[in-house]
């Protein structure tokens, strides 16, 4: 049902104009943020974290639809042609970029909240900003460093701790990352076969559907699944930057650029926190990984991907 509403709303979305989804920006990021808010009065607990809302017939977590909303407000704000100063449209983008990561960090949702930033980030690098305000702003957020930690939780400085060391609570902080890379390496070069998987069938990877479904490919596909599921995520990739590269306007450009960074960014996470190279998050693997929101969202965003290209087929067309 997730996947049928999935390809439902990328072929809804595919024939949208890119300018409706530049006049609707402002709204639709209102409502991501709105229903962030919703979450600390109406959300539902799971594991200690307070991130989805519960409507009965469905259940979501309004954090992924940042994904999209994010993105979409930042090309507004420095595509809008009403805001002549340059200034102040990279200024304006820091409240906007600000408020829905502080509000995913108090859920809390580290993880996410940090590659909802990188998405940010990346979007205002695409728009033109300077190498000099990213070094500045790489040495606030250096300095601010000691305030971070202090800031965050227990389990949270834990999950960094164990980033360095794992070996040192083996059977606790540690339990995840190690029975990860066992999994990974037992695979070898092609694999145990589809659900022959001794680390993942007999639950020795914790959330082996969800975050750490890399491990369990792995130990299942081997080396060479992975070879070819690492290529199929680069075709899409390829894709992505090609549709975003050829936009006909800057806004349609930015906007399929943020949209396949953000894929790129949640495949990086997930496989090197799983292989023990980055610190454990909560990030699922995209279009791997169970999660209703997570695959509604991605498949929306390719059919916005594929909006920008049929918009710049039908300049074609009309040229």
């Amino acid at each position: 049902l997730r996947f049928v509403a999935g390809f439902s709303l990328l072929f809804a979305l595919m024939h949208v104009p890119m300018k409706v989804y530049q006049w609707w920006a402002p709204w639709f990021y209102l409502i991501s943020v709105l229903l962030l808010v919703a979450v600390f009065y109406f959300g539902e607990v799971i594991k200690g974290s307070q991130r989805w809302l519960d409507l009965q017939l469905i259940r979501f977590q309004p954090s992924e639809l940042l994904k999209i909303s994010v993105p979409m407000m930042l090309c507004y704000l420095l595509t809008n042609e009403m805001i002549r100063s340059k200034f102040w449209r990279f200024f304006l983008t820091v409240p906007v970029l600000a408020l829905p990561t502080a509000l995913v960090v108090l859920q809390p949702d580290l993880g996410t909240a940090f590659l909802i930033g990188m998405i940010g980030v990346a979007v205002i690098f695409l728009a033109g900003l300077g190498w000099g305000w990213i070094i500045g702003l790489t040495a606030v957020v250096a300095l601010s460093s000691p305030l971070l930690w202090n800031m965050m939780l227990d389990y949270q400085k834990q999950r960094l701790l164990t980033f360095f060391n794992p070996d040192q609570d083996p059977f606790g902080a540690g339990y995840h990352i190690i029975q990860s890379k066992i999994a990974i390496g037992s695979g070898g070069l092609w694999g145990k076969g589809w659900l022959n998987g001794t680390q993942s069938q007999l639950n020795f990877i914790p959330e082996r559907t969800t975050d750490f479904v890399f491990a369990v490919f792995a130990e299942e596909f081997g080396f060479v699944g992975i070879c070819l599921l690492l290529l199929i995520y680069f075709s899409i990739i390829a894709r992505g930057i090609r549709i975003s590269l050829n936009s006909p306007e800057k806004f349609g450009r930015l906007f399929a650029g943020g949209l396949i960074l953000s894929f790129t960014f949640y495949i990086f996470t997930n496989i090197g926190m799983v292989s023990g190279l980055l610190p454990v998050v909560g990030v699922p693997l995209p279009l791997i990984s169970y999660g209703g929101t997570s695959v509604v969202t991605l498949l929306a965003s390719f059919g916005i991907l594929m909006a920008s290209y049929r918009y710049r087929q039908m300049m074609k067309l009309s040229g």
